[in-house]
């Protein structure tokens, strides 16, 4: 659970950040992470942290989202809304399993957006995977703490269920967020100096990459493959493997 951070984005009222401290106490998670949030520290929000305030004082604030899911290698949004060219949704049950089973390894997140407007299309995006609540369609939007309150829950059943997969041979660590960050503006930043992208006119291309290194779940080494290769290209021919072993360059075609 100490791997987990409940992540709030741009929230607009201490009542919900207050309510969202007591939602996390209450399933025992107690990493609390404001992104710019419009009021805090707020005397409404220690009301309603309703004995949660160890929380709320331990609460950390960013001024981004990047910064919020620093060294996470899997973050889960949590939106009502279905977004053009994001990942493939999952229920939020589905979602809270698969944060369980990384959580016993390496820092997850579960993100939430503002009260009003929800998580932003780059915010959701930067996350791995996201997820909707089985609400009724005809009135499907919780109340920001409400949302934090049932993932909690089903992440509290989702650890008490888990067990430890099998380990898979050969499987690295998971690169973590600002890895694959870099990885991604490294790919922009080559594919501008190629021609391939035209800055002016980009396209999706980023948000398609974006989703493709989400689902494949990228690991440390393979990040460094792919950049290597990546760097590679910009070197003269002659000198594209001096760097690199013939076992790494094995492993890069495989």
């Amino acid at each position: 659970m100490q791997r987990v951070r409940v992540v709030l984005s741009h929230a607009s009222h201490p009542g919900n950040i207050g309510a969202t401290a007591r939602a996390m106490k209450t399933m025992g998670f107690s990493r609390l992470v404001l992104v710019n949030p419009k009021i805090f520290p707020d005397p409404q929000a220690t009301a309603m942290a309703a004995g949660a305030d160890d929380v709320l004082v331990a609460a950390e604030i960013c001024s981004s989202l990047q910064e919020a899911l620093s060294g996470t290698v899997l973050a889960l949004a949590l939106t009502a809304r279905r977004r053009e060219l994001a990942t493939a949704p999952l229920w939020a049950r589905a979602g809270a399993a698969e944060i369980a089973q990384v959580a016993g390894a390496a820092e997850v997140a579960l993100v939430f957006g503002n009260e009003t407007s929800g998580l932003s299309n780059d915010e959701l995006a930067q996350c791995g995977r996201w997820a909707m609540i089985q609400a009724n369609p005809e009135c499907s939007s919780l109340n920001l703490a409400a949302a934090v309150q049932v993932m909690c829950y089903e992440l509290r059943l989702a650890m008490q269920d888990a067990a430890a997969p099998p380990p898979v041979a050969g499987a690295g660590a998971s690169a973590t967020h600002e890895e694959v960050e870099g990885l991604l503006t490294h790919f922009e930043a080559s594919a501008v100096a190629s021609g391939f992208l035209d800055p002016e006119w980009p396209g999706r291309l980023m948000l398609r990459l974006r989703r493709l290194f989400a689902r494949s779940g990228l690991e440390k080494e393979e990040v460094s493959i792919l950049r290597g290769l990546l760097a590679s290209f910009r070197q003269p021919t002659g000198k594209r493997h001096g760097g690199t072993s013939s076992a790494e360059r094995s492993e890069g075609a495989d």
